[in-house]
Parts: structure tokens; sequence; C-alpha cells
């Protein structure tokens, strides 16, 4: 999957403030993982995405959640992760809309002229992979290994317009 999505899309982080997108990548990308909190699949990923951006926080890349719901949600939702990595709630879905997903949870890497380089929908290693390779390649960082023994199985994941 590659295009574009509008600059001017509001995100709006679990604190309330909201920002068009492009304020938020004034410095660094976006590496996005994007789940919908109402699903048993997204909850599958969590996990594995976390340890992901985890292994990308060090490059040039805003690493971050996405949750199709509002703030109280997505605190229920992540509990402690929401200490550990800049959310963003996207209850409308608009953000979701705006990048083309058709399929959660989501693995996306969105460069700082708004264009998505690299997307990965549902729970695919390999193409996850190939994201994380793409946002390595891109900030020149080490991409994490995907899947490791701890992950779960490939599946496909739910409709990301809800």
């Amino acid at each position: 999957m590659t295009g574009t999505v509008a600059l001017e899309t509001n995100l709006s982080a679990l604190s309330g403030e909201s920002r068009p997108l492009e304020e938020w990548m004034t410095t660094f990308h976006l590496a996005s993982v994007v789940l919908d909190p109402f699903t048993n699949e997204s909850s599958w990923v969590l996990q594995s995405a976390t340890r992901i951006l985890e292994a990308l926080r060090g490059a040039d890349v805003r690493v971050n959640l996405v949750v199709t719901c509002s703030a109280d949600e997505a605190k229920q939702f992540l509990g402690p992760l929401v200490e550990r990595f800049l959310v963003f709630c996207d209850p409308s879905r608009s953000f979701v809309r705006g990048l083309g997903l058709k399929t959660l949870p989501a693995f996306v890497f969105v460069r700082g002229d708004g264009s998505v380089h690299a997307a990965a929908e549902g729970w695919n290693p390999a193409e996850w992979q190939q994201v994380a390779e793409s946002i390595a390649d891109t900030t020149a960082w080490i991409a994490p290994t995907i899947p490791v023994a701890t992950d779960p199985s490939p599946f496909r994941g739910t409709p990301a317009l809800g």
C-alpha cells in the first residue's frame, strides 16, 4: 500500500491535544500501530506491536499507537502502555480512512510529507517485517526481527472502518 494522507487531518493525543498531522511530524516521520480496541484481534497483537515499537524508539520516527476509540476507552484498553507511548485517539476513524486502511490491526510508516511509505494490515509477520525494514532503511536504524517465538500466528484482522 502506498498513498498519501492529508497533512491537515487532525490527530488527537490521549491528553486531548489535537493538531493537524503536519504538526505532529515537524521533526520525525510516524511509525504507527493502529488498533481497534473493540476487537480480539487488536488485543492479540498488542504485545508484539509494543515490542516492535520499542525496538524502533531510537530511530528518527515518532513511534505511536493509534486507537479507534475515546481517550477513556484507550486508557482502559492500553493500561500502563499509555505511559510508555504517544497514543492518538481516532474515534471517528478519520485518520484510518485517510490512510486508506481496510483491516486492523495495522502497522503504518508515514513520512513527513504525508506519504504512506509502507503499511501492513492484519497480522502478517512478513508484511510487518517489510514495514519495519522500510523504517530502518529510511532512518539508518536496525529493523527488529518479526516474528519471534512469542508472537501470535498470522490472522486477517477486522474491518478498519468498524
